[in-house]
């Protein structure tokens, strides 16, 4: 397939599965494979900052919130969410970058879907709509483990929220806002390294510009449809999904 048709389909498939909790990452490593284009952190990276736009868009008044308040609970709860997820990349990211490979893509993907059935039939039936400084530590502890291919943010994240007894709704917003400092963040560092190390990139520019166009404008009307299904689909569905597609990425790496 040629390189310019890949990686549209490559935005495409990022728009789509970032909002839901099935790993965007694992499944751009999965297609690079399948389309035959050499997939690389930093490009998933861009992809993602593509759809983190959609997000700001969508949330810019949360946004907006936030920064107007940068000690507010809300804003410290970020933070709180943010700082063990750093903590886990800076230790394990040696092996976050060979992990794009896909070698141990299928077992990724498994392991999401265990989580999403195990936090389907852990969440609590009653559940409590606020955010609290606990919860987004461990959605921040879960987030920092979900760096791999295979494991789902967005899964992780809200499993981790509904296992603390929290609203669906309410996780998966804090879920998509805790992601923005941590994408940036990972475009930072990804700069910083081929800057300093004289790295040359090894990616077509027109083709990528294409894929993050493409990831952001169907981000953007996909994103709320996605949400409302996240929030009120059973988890499970996705987990057999999970288990097919980690079946099928065994004939494909």
């Amino acid at each position: 397939m040629p390189v310019f048709l890949a990686l549209f389909f490559l935005g495409l498939i990022q728009g789509l599965t970032e909002f839901l909790p099935v790993s965007s990452s694992g499944h751009l490593v999965l297609f690079s494979k399948i389309f035959g284009v050499e997939e690389s952190l930093f490009v998933s990276i861009l992809l993602h900052v593509a759809t983190l736009l959609s997000i700001c868009v969508v949330f810019y008044k949360d946004i907006w919130k936030l920064i107007r308040h940068p000690f507010s609970q809300d804003t410290m709860q970020i933070v709180v969410a943010t700082i063990p997820t750093c903590l886990i990349v800076l230790i394990l990211m040696p092996v976050i970058k060979s992990s794009f490979s896909g070698t141990i893509l299928p077992a990724c993907f498994l392991i999401t879907a265990i989580v999403l059935l195990l936090a389907q039939r852990l969440s609590k039936h009653k559940s409590e709509q606020k955010i609290d400084f606990k919860t987004a530590l461990i959605m921040g502890i879960a987030q920092g483990f979900a760096v791999f291919p295979g494991i789902s943010r967005s899964g992780s994240t809200i499993s981790a929220g509904l296992m603390c007894g929290k609203d669906k709704s309410e996780i998966a917003k804090f879920s998509f806002l805790m992601s923005i400092p941590i994408i940036l963040l990972s475009l930072l560092m990804e700069i910083f390294e081929i800057a300093t190390n004289s790295l040359v990139l090894s990616i077509q520019v027109l083709p990528t510009i294409l894929a993050f166009v493409v990831a952001f404008v169907v981000g953007i009307f996909a994103i709320k449809l996605m949400m409302k299904l996240t929030t009120n689909s059973n988890l499970k569905w996705f987990s057999f999904y999970l288990v097919l597609i980690s079946v099928a990425s065994l004939f494909v790496l």
